[in-house]
């Protein structure tokens, strides 16, 4: 499942240099998560790092965008070149 980040986060950037995806980026108003480079940090550490970092907690699951433990390796293997 991706992670999204929600009208809760107050813009302390934070959260952007810490994913290895570069699947965060600066929105309009908020931060934005790209789902289609979140892997939840799958293939790079055991936790998503933006939610380790983050001081508001409003990165939460995406409901709209649920994968499997499996499907995030496969991305994470598609983003990487890994086999």
């Amino acid at each position: 499942m991706s992670l999204m980040i929600t009208d809760e986060c107050i813009n302390c950037a934070v959260c952007e240099p810490e994913c290895p995806n570069e699947a965060i980026t600066e929105g309009d108003e908020i931060f934005e998560i790209d789902p289609d480079k979140c892997t939840e940090c799958v293939g790079h550490f055991d936790e998503p790092q933006c939610r380790m970092v983050c001081p508001v907690d409003c990165i939460p699951n995406d409901p709209d965008k649920e994968e499997s433990k499996d499907e995030l390796q496969a991305k994470y293997n598609k983003l990487t070149g890994a086999a």
